[in-house]
Protein backbone atom coordinates (compact mmCIF):
# COMPACT_ATOMS: atom_id res chain seq x y z
CA UNK A 1 0.00 0.00 0.00
CA UNK A 2 1.48 3.54 -1.29
CA UNK A 3 0.25 6.52 0.78
CA UNK A 4 0.62 10.30 -0.47
CA UNK A 5 0.66 12.47 2.64
CA UNK A 6 0.02 15.89 2.66
CA UNK A 7 -0.63 18.75 4.93
CA UNK A 8 -2.01 22.69 4.93
CA UNK A 9 -2.68 23.14 1.41
CA UNK A 10 -5.40 26.11 1.99
CA UNK A 11 -7.28 25.53 -1.11
CA UNK A 12 -4.24 25.89 -3.41
CA UNK A 13 -3.08 22.44 -5.51
CA UNK A 14 -0.69 22.09 -8.17
CA UNK A 15 0.20 19.71 -10.61
CA UNK A 16 3.01 18.26 -8.88
CA UNK A 17 0.65 17.26 -6.51
CA UNK A 18 -1.02 14.86 -8.31
CA UNK A 19 2.03 13.98 -10.15
CA UNK A 20 4.26 12.70 -7.07
CA UNK A 21 0.71 10.97 -5.98
CA UNK A 22 -0.20 8.98 -9.15
CA UNK A 23 0.91 5.82 -8.18
CA UNK A 24 -0.12 6.27 -4.85
CA UNK A 25 -2.85 3.84 -3.51
CA UNK A 26 -4.21 6.42 -1.06
CA UNK A 27 -4.22 10.15 0.05
CA UNK A 28 -4.45 11.57 3.44
CA UNK A 29 -4.58 14.89 4.63
CA UNK A 30 -3.72 16.27 8.25
CA UNK A 31 -6.00 18.98 7.80
CA UNK A 32 -6.45 22.81 6.36
CA UNK A 33 -8.16 22.01 3.56
CA UNK A 34 -9.34 25.21 2.42
CA UNK A 35 -12.16 24.36 0.57
CA UNK A 36 -14.99 22.00 -0.72
CA UNK A 37 -13.20 21.94 -4.41
CA UNK A 38 -10.19 21.20 -3.21
CA UNK A 39 -11.40 18.35 -1.00
CA UNK A 40 -13.60 17.54 -4.05
CA UNK A 41 -10.71 17.17 -6.62
CA UNK A 42 -8.64 14.70 -4.42
CA UNK A 43 -11.58 12.40 -3.64
CA UNK A 44 -11.58 12.20 -7.31
CA UNK A 45 -8.15 11.68 -7.73
CA UNK A 46 -7.54 8.95 -5.08
CA UNK A 47 -8.94 7.30 -2.14
CA UNK A 48 -8.94 9.75 0.48
CA UNK A 49 -9.17 10.32 4.12
CA UNK A 50 -8.60 13.56 6.02
CA UNK A 51 -9.13 15.04 9.31
CA UNK A 52 -10.65 19.30 9.36
CA UNK A 53 -8.10 21.77 10.55
CA UNK A 54 -8.75 25.27 12.15
CA UNK A 55 -9.18 27.16 8.85
CA UNK A 56 -11.50 24.41 7.38
CA UNK A 57 -15.51 26.21 7.56
CA UNK A 58 -18.30 24.48 8.43
CA UNK A 59 -18.80 22.82 5.33
CA UNK A 60 -15.27 20.37 5.64
CA UNK A 61 -16.09 20.15 9.67
CA UNK A 62 -19.00 17.97 8.93
CA UNK A 63 -17.64 16.43 6.04
CA UNK A 64 -14.32 15.27 7.82
CA UNK A 65 -13.61 14.23 11.59
CA UNK A 66 -11.10 16.61 13.86
CA UNK A 67 -9.54 13.18 14.57
CA UNK A 68 -9.32 9.99 12.91
CA UNK A 69 -8.12 6.58 14.24
CA UNK A 70 -8.21 3.52 11.91
CA UNK A 71 -5.82 0.51 10.58
CA UNK A 72 -4.62 0.13 7.32
CA UNK A 73 -1.93 -2.06 5.86
CA UNK A 74 -1.92 -3.92 9.66
CA UNK A 75 -0.93 -0.87 11.41
CA UNK A 76 -2.50 1.46 13.35
CA UNK A 77 -2.94 5.13 12.43
CA UNK A 78 -4.08 8.18 14.57
CA UNK A 79 -4.45 11.95 13.01
CA UNK A 80 -5.24 15.27 13.84
CA UNK A 81 -4.43 18.75 12.39
CA UNK A 82 -2.96 20.41 15.62
CA UNK A 83 -0.45 17.93 16.98
CA UNK A 84 2.20 19.32 18.31
CA UNK A 85 5.54 16.68 18.54
CA UNK A 86 7.06 14.57 20.60
CA UNK A 87 7.53 15.70 24.04
CA UNK A 88 5.52 18.75 22.86
CA UNK A 89 2.31 17.22 22.76
CA UNK A 90 -0.79 19.55 24.28
CA UNK A 91 -1.75 17.93 27.22
CA UNK A 92 -5.46 16.27 26.11
CA UNK A 93 -3.67 14.69 23.02
CA UNK A 94 -0.60 12.95 24.87
CA UNK A 95 -3.07 11.14 26.99
CA UNK A 96 -4.75 10.10 23.86
CA UNK A 97 -1.63 8.95 22.11
CA UNK A 98 -0.70 7.26 25.24
CA UNK A 99 -3.96 5.36 25.55
CA UNK A 100 -4.18 4.61 21.65
CA UNK A 101 -0.17 4.25 21.16
CA UNK A 102 -0.61 4.23 17.35
CA UNK A 103 2.32 3.04 14.90
CA UNK A 104 1.95 6.29 13.11
CA UNK A 105 1.07 9.63 14.36
CA UNK A 106 0.45 12.35 11.39
CA UNK A 107 -0.28 15.85 12.29
CA UNK A 108 0.15 19.06 10.15
CA UNK A 109 -0.81 22.82 11.02
CA UNK A 110 2.71 24.07 12.06
CA UNK A 111 3.64 24.09 7.99
CA UNK A 112 7.05 22.58 9.48
CA UNK A 113 7.95 19.06 7.83
CA UNK A 114 8.97 16.66 10.55
CA UNK A 115 9.64 13.07 10.78
CA UNK A 116 10.56 11.85 14.37
CA UNK A 117 10.36 8.80 16.11
CA UNK A 118 8.51 9.38 19.60
CA UNK A 119 10.65 6.59 21.75
CA UNK A 120 7.86 7.13 24.93
CA UNK A 121 5.28 5.38 23.33
CA UNK A 122 6.70 4.10 20.84
CA UNK A 123 5.16 5.64 17.69
CA UNK A 124 6.45 7.29 14.33
CA UNK A 125 5.11 10.82 14.09
CA UNK A 126 5.01 12.28 10.71
CA UNK A 127 4.22 16.16 9.91
CA UNK A 128 3.96 16.86 6.04
CA UNK A 129 5.04 20.46 6.54
CA UNK A 130 2.84 22.68 4.26
CA UNK A 131 2.02 22.51 0.00
CA UNK A 132 -0.09 25.24 -0.01
CA UNK A 133 1.56 28.52 -1.17
CA UNK A 134 0.34 30.09 2.11
CA UNK A 135 1.54 30.36 5.61
CA UNK A 136 5.52 31.03 6.45
CA UNK A 137 7.04 27.77 5.75
CA UNK A 138 10.12 28.33 3.00
CA UNK A 139 9.12 25.16 0.79
CA UNK A 140 6.08 22.83 -0.32
CA UNK A 141 6.65 19.91 0.78
CA UNK A 142 4.51 16.29 1.07
CA UNK A 143 5.53 13.03 1.85
CA UNK A 144 5.11 9.28 0.29
CA UNK A 145 5.45 6.17 1.98
CA UNK A 146 4.74 2.60 1.72
CA UNK A 147 3.09 0.03 3.97
CA UNK A 148 4.73 -3.15 3.66
CA UNK A 149 4.41 -6.22 5.70
CA UNK A 150 3.01 -4.25 8.73
CA UNK A 151 5.72 -2.22 8.40
CA UNK A 152 6.34 1.82 7.22
CA UNK A 153 8.62 1.39 4.47
CA UNK A 154 10.24 3.79 1.86
CA UNK A 155 9.43 7.03 3.13
CA UNK A 156 10.38 9.94 1.08
CA UNK A 157 10.29 13.84 1.14
CA UNK A 158 9.15 15.60 -2.05
CA UNK A 159 9.26 19.15 -2.24
CA UNK A 160 6.91 21.38 -4.97
CA UNK A 161 9.26 24.35 -4.81
CA UNK A 162 9.45 27.72 -2.90
CA UNK A 163 6.00 28.67 -0.86
CA UNK A 164 5.83 31.55 -2.80
CA UNK A 165 6.33 30.17 -6.27
CA UNK A 166 3.42 28.94 -8.86
CA UNK A 167 4.78 26.09 -10.97
CA UNK A 168 5.08 26.75 -14.82
CA UNK A 169 2.23 23.92 -15.37
CA UNK A 170 -0.25 25.64 -12.86
CA UNK A 171 -0.17 29.05 -14.31
CA UNK A 172 -3.40 30.20 -16.12
CA UNK A 173 -2.81 30.46 -19.67
CA UNK A 174 -2.57 34.00 -21.26
CA UNK A 175 -5.16 35.31 -23.37
CA UNK A 176 -3.51 36.57 -27.15
CA UNK A 177 -5.14 39.82 -27.90
CA UNK A 178 -5.18 41.09 -31.24
CA UNK A 179 -3.98 44.92 -30.98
Amino acid sequence: MKIGLLSDTHSRLEQGIFDHFADCDQIWHAGDIGNVETADTLEAFKPFRAVHGNIDGHDLRIRYPKELSFICGGISIYMVHIGGYPGKYPAWLKKKLAYLRPTLFICGHSHILKVMYDKEINTLHINPGACGTHGWHQFKTLIRFSIINKQIKNLEVVELGKRGTIMPEDREPEEENDY
